[in-house]
C-alpha cells in the first residue's frame, strides 16, 4: 500500500533515531558529502534542497530526483517546493532540526530554473561546494549508487546530531551562567560593553532590531504599551505590511503609535523619504518614526526629517544611535536593567538560526558569562 509523504517521513525519522551514533551509508565519498551538506551551517538551503528532492522520489519512485521544477516539463520532473513547504517544514520544526525555517525554492541561488540539476550544470552560490556536492549527491541517487530512503536516513541522523551537539553546547554554557547567579549584577555600562561587543561579531544585523524590542519586553507594560511580535528577518516590509522592524502600540489600541527602522549603515534622505511614504499609509497616526543606525549620523539628514513634521500631521522622524540609544535606556531604567539583558538574550536565543546563527547565540552567552564572571 503506497505511503503518504507525512508516513515517510515518520518511518525516516524512526530509523534515523534507532541509528543516531551510527551511519548507514558504507560508501565513503557519499558520506563525506552527506556530512558537509548537513553541516554546512553558512548556507542550509542545500539540505532543504536535498531533504526534498529524496522526498520526492521516495513519495513516487518514476520521478528524476535531479528536477525538482516542474517548469522542467518533462514526465519525470516535479515540484520540489511544494515536498518543501508541505511536508518538510513541520517536519522540521517538529524535530527541531537545524535547517531553515523556510523553503530553499525561494533562495536566489535555487529560484527560476528551468533545467535539471546535474553534475554538468554549476549552481551560482556560495560556498560553491555546497552546491556541488548536493547536485553530486542527487546524481548518486539518481544513478541507482545509494538508495533515496538510505540517504534520507542519514540526513536526518546527521541533523539529529548537529542538533543534539546544539544543545549540549548551550545547555553547559547556561548552566555555567547560573552558577554566577547571586553575584553582583552587572552595571549598566557593562552591560552597554556586553551588547557592542555582541555587535561587533559577524553577521550581527538583526540585534539591532533585538535591543529596542528587549527594551519594552523589559519596561512596556509599566509604559502601558505593548510590542506586536517581530516579522521574519528577511521578509520585506511591503509582504508583510510593516511600518518598522519593531512597532509599539498602547495597551488597547490598535494603531501603531511608535515605529523603529533598523540600519546597519547611515540612513539617508531616501529612508526618509520611505519612512514618510509608510506614515502616510499607517492605519491612524503615528506618534514616532526612530531610525536606529550603528554608523555614522549626517547632520543634513537630521534636518530633513525635522521637515516632515507638520506635513505628516505631527509625526516626528529621528535618527538614534543604536549604542546611545541602549546606554540611555539602561541609565534611564537602572534598576530593569538585568531584566532587561535577560530579555535580549532571551530574544536572541529564540530568534531562527536564519536570522541570528547558532555562533552568534553561543558567542553572547560565552560573552555574558565572562563579563558575568569577571573574566
Amino acid at each position: 500500500m503506497p505511503q503518504t509523504p507525512e508516513q515517510i517521513l515518520h518511518k525516516i525519522y524512526t530509523k534515523a533515531s534507532a541509528t543516531i551514533h551510527k551511519t548507514v551509508v558504507s560508501d565513503k565519498v557519499i558520506r563525506e558529502r552527506v556530512e558537509y551538506v548537513c553541516r554546512c551551517t553558512s548556507n542550509r538551503a542545500g539540505v532543504r534542497l536535498l531533504m526534498s528532492c529524496l522526498l520526492g522520489k521516495l513519495d513516487n519512485p518514476k520521478i528524476d530526483p535531479r528536477k525538482p521544477y516542474t517548469e522542467i516539463g518533462a514526465s519525470d520532473s516535479f515540484s520540489g517546493r511544494t515536498y518543501d513547504e508541505q511536508y518538510l517544514t513541520s517536519f522540521i520544526n517538529m524535530h527541531r532540526l537545524p535547517c531553515n525555517p523556510t523553503t530553499a525554492f525561494l533562495t536566489p541561488t535555487l529560484r527560476n530554473i528551468d533545467y535539471a540539476l546535474t553534475t554538468d550544470k554549476e549552481l551560482v552560490g556560495r560556498p560553491r561546494d555546497l552546491y556541488k556536492k548536493t547536485i553530486e549527491l542527487l546524481a548518486d541517487v539518481a544513478k541507482n549508487r545509494i538508495a533515496a530512503d538510505t540517504l534520507f536516513v542519514e540526513t536526518v541522523r546527521i541533523l539529529l546530531n548537529l542538533r543534539d551537539e546544539k544543545l549540549a553546547r548551550m545547555d553547559s554554557i547556561l548552566d555555567d551562567l547560573r552558577h554566577t547567579e547571586g553575584a553582583l549584577p552587572l552595571s549598566s555600562e557593562a552591560i552597554v560593553t556586553l551588547i557592542g561587543q555582541h555587535f561587533a561579531c559577524k553577521h550581527a544585523s538583526r540585534l539591532p532590531v533585538l535591543v529596542v524590542a528587549a527594551a519594552y519586553q523589559a519596561i512596556g507594560e509599566c509604559l502601558g504599551e505593548r510590542i506586536i511580535p517581530l516579522h521574519s528577518h528577511n521578509a520585506a516590509d511591503l509582504q508583510t505590511g510593516a511600518v518598522g522592524d519593531v512597532e509599539i502600540y498602547l495597551i488597547n489600541d490598535d494603531s501603531i503609535k511608535t515605529a523603529y527602522e533598523m540600519k546597519m549603515k547611515r540612513v539617508t534622505i531616501g529612508d526618509i523619504d520611505v519612512a514618510v511614504a509608510k506614515i502616510a499609509g499607517a492605519p491612524g497616526r503615528v506618534h514616532n518614526y526612530i531610525f536606529i543606525t550603528t554608523d555614522k549620523i549626517d547632520q543634513d539628514v537630521v534636518e530633513y526629517a525635522t521637515k516632515f513634521y507638520e506635513e505628516t500631521g505631527g509625526t516626528e522622524i529621528a535618527i538614534l544611535d543604536c549604542i546611545g540609544f541602549l546606554r540611555h535606556f539602561l541609565h534611564l531604567f537602572h534598576r530593569v536593567r538585568v531584566d532587561y539583558l535577560n530579555a535580549y538574550q532571551s530574544l536572541v536565543l529564540n530568534e531562527p538560526d536564519s536570522a541570528v546563527s547558532q555562533t552568534l547565540k553561543e558567542a553572547f552567552l560565552a560573552l555574558r558569562l565572562a563579563a558575568e564572571s569577571g573574566e
